[in-house]
């Protein structure tokens, strides 16, 4: 944490609602990169990296030459480059082979809190920067759940053509067209619960300098993500429902759990809505659209020093 910055002093938690329509919102690698699903469940989920990955993105485009703003973790980056530059930052004297190990304590803070303060990731999420030439870690105060479809969600492939061949070998056989497929999902609604750590955005010493401004960049960013990663593979994407909960303090005025059980999703049909899973449901058709639900929030009796702020 550099000098100038002023760590969030209070607690966040948020509830991010965001939906697909015909596309992948996260293919598994391990799996042919079919949607990702929780084979018992068959509810789809996307994980935390993913999130992070198009948080990142939109940070890089809304502030592309703002001081503290870069990304450490950006497509293409050599990160012991960037651990270089906190060196010859901090310590210009140093020799290749000092690198590799952290200096006196005064000195590794010095390092670490250069890190932090150029690369807005690093205040966010933390890293560990330990890879060949040595930065030190520190942990973020920004973390994510992975999100889980509301309901469970049924993936298609789907067979395309192609009219244009690979190889020309491929040309002469198959007459200059091959298959393809891809994998969607129809439609899926999830949901991903994020917490913010005042503690490790403030603390003298181990805090990254996580800042009220940079807490705002985080929340629109979770807004509009969606509207600037579009790809064939993604389908249409969108962010449709922000909750989040700030505490008074610090450490928190509430358990987490308590205040997100307090955001309900319903099922609609025919202008009913019912909880997910009620017997009433069992002859609905598949949710097709966000209009299909209903994101409810429990404002009665909230605890002291809590505050629901719905974008």
């Amino acid at each position: 944490m550099t000098s100038e910055a002023v760590g969030v002093t209070r607690r966040h938690e948020f509830v991010l609602f965001f939906d697909v329509q015909n596309g992948n919102p996260n293919g598994d690698p391990d799996a042919g990169n079919l949607p990702r699903l929780d084979p018992e469940t068959n509810q789809g989920l996307v994980s935390d990296v993913a999130l992070k990955r198009k948080i990142r993105n939109y940070v890089a485009l809304a502030r592309p030459d703002a001081p503290g703003h870069e990304i450490y973790m950006r497509d293409g980056a050599t990160l012991n480059a960037e651990h270089r530059r906190a060196w010859t930052a901090v310590m210009p004297e140093a020799k290749p082979e000092d690198q590799k190990k952290l200096p006196k304590e005064a000195k590794a803070r010095e390092l670490t809190r250069w890190m932090c303060a150029n690369f807005w990731d690093i205040r966010a999420f933390g890293a560990v920067m330990t890879t060949g030439v040595n930065a030190g870690q520190v942990r973020g105060p920004v973390q994510l759940a992975f999100a889980r479809s509301v309901e469970p969600v049924l993936p298609l492939e789907i067979a395309i053509t192609r009219l244009a061949a690979t190889t020309e070998a491929d040309a002469d056989a198959k007459g200059g067209r091959t298959m393809g497929r891809k994998h969607i999902v129809p439609y899926g609604l999830y949901r991903a619960h994020g917490f913010v750590s005042a503690p490790l955005a403030s603390h003298p010493v181990k805090g990254t300098g996580f800042s009220d401004d940079d807490l705002a960049l985080l929340f629109e960013a979770l807004g509009q993500m969606f509207d600037h990663d579009r790809s064939a593979a993604r389908g249409e994407m969108a962010t449709r429902k922000l909750v989040i909960f700030r505490h008074a303090t610090a450490l928190g005025n509430a358990p987490a759990h308590a205040l997100f059980d307090r955001v309900r999703t319903l099922r609609v049909h025919k202008g009913e809505a019912h909880e997910i899973g009620a017997d009433a449901t069992d002859n609905c058709p598949p949710a097709r659209s966000f209009a299909d639900y209903r994101v409810t929030v429990d404002r009665e009796a909230l605890p002291a020093g809590v505050e629901v702020i719905e974008q």
